[in-house]
């Protein structure tokens, strides 16, 4: 097989450009048993790397809908909870659920999931999501590497936790 040099002379695009070798086309038969091995393991490559593709677009647009069904439903349950307040009475929240409702804004708002912020804040999954339920309190070491994965200082989430406990007393 003639090994290819490139030279000052025109180079023809048609017997370049990458067209898929079939087995048993005029292209194949050309080749050695090794570099027919390595053009159907590369092909192999790039179908595989297609199926990643298509597979993580799908997962995306599965978590765009579901952030997108979570708005609508946020959008809801807050028309609804501007109603149940102005007739009920005022409900004392606790601190821990005040922390939880504040880190579970600040996740959502930032289109964070669960998994994301847990991995980034060196916490379990599980205990961040009970921390924002409000069945857990966590430490303020834990609530700081929390704040930071989150983008925020400790001191502007605690802020925030003090401006949602007004708002839900007054």
């Amino acid at each position: 097989m003639e090994t290819m040099t490139r030279s000052a002379a025109t180079i023809n695009v048609e017997e370049i450009s990458p067209v898929a070798a079939r087995p048993g086309s005029a292209r194949m038969r050309d080749l050695t048993p090794a570099q027919r091995r390595a053009v159907m393991f590369a092909q192999q490559q790039v179908l595989a790397a297609r199926a990643a593709k298509k597979a993580k677009d799908e997962r995306k647009a599965a978590l765009n809908r579901m952030w997108q069904e979570e708005d609508s439903e946020t959008h809801t349950r807050s028309a609804s909870r501007t109603v149940r307040d102005a007739s009920a009475d005022v409900r004392d929240v606790s601190l821990r659920e005040a922390i939880g409702h504040v880190l579970r804004e600040l996740r959502t708002r930032d289109r964070k999931t669960l998994r994301e912020v847990s991995e980034k804040a060196g916490v379990s999954l599980g205990y961040l999501s009970e921390v924002e339920r409000g069945q857990k309190e966590a430490s303020s070491e834990l609530l700081s590497s929390i704040a930071e994965s989150l983008g925020v200082s400790t001191a502007q989430m605690l802020r925030m936790v003090a401006d949602y406990l007004d708002s839900v007393e007054a």
